[in-house]
C-alpha cells in the first residue's frame, strides 16, 4: 500500500522551511512553496517550476499539496447563495456557504466535523462530535472554493465551535493574514463562539480578527435549556470577561497576522441573536439583552431561523425582527437584521453533510 502523504496546505512559512530543511533543502525553497501553495494557487507539486526537479521530487515523495474540489453545490436560485460540501482529510464531509451580496461576497467557512455543544436549533449540533479539522481542511475550504477570487470576508461560523479546534483557527487564520500567506487584513475575518473559558482569552489575545458570540438568549437559565455551553460558561460571565478586556478602543501591537501596528477599535464585537418566535423575542428578553450588554462597544445582529427537520422552533416574523430591532436600538443598543439568505437550499450548516453521511452508511 502506497503511504499516505502529507498535505502542505495549511502549514505556515516556518513550517514550510522546516519541509525543505528536512529534505536536504534550502530553508528559501520553503518560501518558494509558500508562494505556490497561497499565491499561485498550484494544485500538484510538479506546478512548482522554480523549484528543481530534483527538489520537486523529493517534496511529492513525502508530500502532497492537499487542494481537493468540492463533491457537490446547492445554489441558490433566489440569491446566489452556494453552499459546497467538502471532503476532509480523514474522510469526513463538511460545507461552506458563500454569500454574495453586491460587491461582498462573505464565506462561512466549518471548523470541525459535527460540534460538541449541542445547540438544541443547530443540525450540525444534532450530528454530534466527529472531528476537528486541520489547519489544511479549513484552508482548503478557501483555496479550492471556485468563487475564491471574489472573496471579501470569512467567517468562523460553519459547521462546529471554532475555540474547541482554535490551535487550528488561529493557524488558518495565520495563512489568511500573513504576508507570505493570502495577505487579508484580519478585519475581513469573524471568528465566532458559544463562549468556552479555555478559549475566548486566547482569541482576544492572539489574533486580531473581530469577534462573535453566539448569544440567542440573554437569560442564563432559558439559554441553556437550548445552548447546554451555557452551564459550563455562562453568558453573563462571557459578557464579563469581554467587558473586562477592554481593548477594543485601544492601540496595540498584532503580530498573529504580521502586519504590524492595528488599531483595535477596528475590531468589532458582535452578539448573534436568533430570534425565535415566542421563545426569545419578548419585551422582558430585549430588556435582559439591554442589561446585559450595557455601556458595551458592540452590536447585536438580529438572525432569521434557517428551520430544520424535525424542529420545535419557530423563527420570529420579519415585523417581530423589526419591532425587536426598533425597541433595541431606541434604547442606545446598535442593532441590524442580518439578511436571510440561500433559504431555498436550506443554507443553515449541517444539512448537506448530514445527507452524505447517511448515504455512506447505507453503502456499508
Amino acid at each position: 500500500m502506497q503511504p499516505l502523504l502529507t498535505p502542505l496546505l495549511g502549514l505556515s512559512e516556518r513550517q514550510l522551511k522546516a519541509v525543505a530543511t528536512g529534505l536536504g533543502l534550502k530553508p528559501f525553497v520553503g518560501k518558494q512553496i509558500a508562494d505556490w501553495l497561497y499565491k499561485k494557487g498550484v494544485t500538484e507539486i510538479a506546478q512548482m517550476t522554480n523549484l528543481s526537479k530534483a527538489a520537486r521530487e523529493a517534496l511529492a515523495a513525502a508530500y502532497t499539496v492537499g487542494r481537493s474540489e468540492p463533491l457537490d453545490v446547492q445554489r441558490s436560485k433566489l440569491d446566489g447563495t452556494a453552499k459546497y460540501l467538502f471532503p476532509t482529510r480523514e474522510g469526513h464531509f463538511v460545507e461552506s456557504v458563500m454569500i454574495p451580496d453586491g460587491e461582498r461576497a462573505t464565506l462561512c467557512v466549518s471548523s470541525q466535523v459535527g460540534c460538541k455543544m449541542g445547540c438544541a436549533f443547530c443540525m450540525t449540533g444534532r450530528q454530534g462530535y466527529s472531528a476537528s479539522l486541520t489547519a489544511g481542511d479549513i484552508i482548503n475550504q478557501v483555496a479550492s472554493l471556485p468563487e475564491r477570487d471574489r472573496l471579501t470576508n470569512i467567517v468562523f461560523m460553519g459547521q462546529g465551535e471554532p475555540l474547541d479546534n482554535f490551535d487550528a483557527v488561529l493557524a488558518a487564520t495565520e495563512v489568511l493574514t500573513a504576508p507570505w500567506g493570502y495577505g487579508w487584513s484580519p478585519r475581513r475575518i469573524t471568528i465566532s463562539t458559544v463562549g468556552l473559558r479555555r478559549g475566548l482569552m486566547r482569541l482576544l489575545e492572539e489574533t486580531p480578527c473581530h469577534v462573535a458570540v453566539s448569544l440567542h438568549d440573554p437569560i442564563p437559565a432559558e439559554r441553556a435549556e437550548m445552548m447546554p455551553a451555557e452551564r459550563a460558561l455562562s453568558i453573563t460571565e462571557t459578557v464579563d470577561m469581554l467587558r473586562a478586556y477592554g481593548a477594543w478602543n485601544r492601540r496595540r501591537p498584532v503580530t498573529a497576522a504580521g502586519v504590524g501596528e492595528e488599531l483595535s477599535h477596528q475590531r468589532r464585537l458582535s452578539f448573534e441573536y436568533i430570534l425565535f418566535d415566542g421563545l426569545n423575542d419578548s419585551r422582558r428578553h430585549a430588556d435582559a439583552l439591554l442589561s446585559l450588554l450595557r455601556g458595551m462597544d458592540c452590536r447585536v445582529n438580529l438572525i432569521r431561523f434557517h428551520t430544520i427537520p424535525d424542529t420545535p422552533f419557530r423563527g420570529a416574523t420579519q415585523r417581530q425582527l423589526t419591532a425587536f430591532r426598533d425597541y433595541l436600538t431606541s434604547h442606545g443598543l446598535f442593532t441590524t437584521i442580518r439578511a436571510s439568505r440561500g433559504e431555498d437550499i436550506m443554507a443553515a450548516c449541517g444539512l448537506l453533510s448530514t445527507k452524505r453521511q447517511e448515504e455512506e452508511r447505507k453503502q456499508l
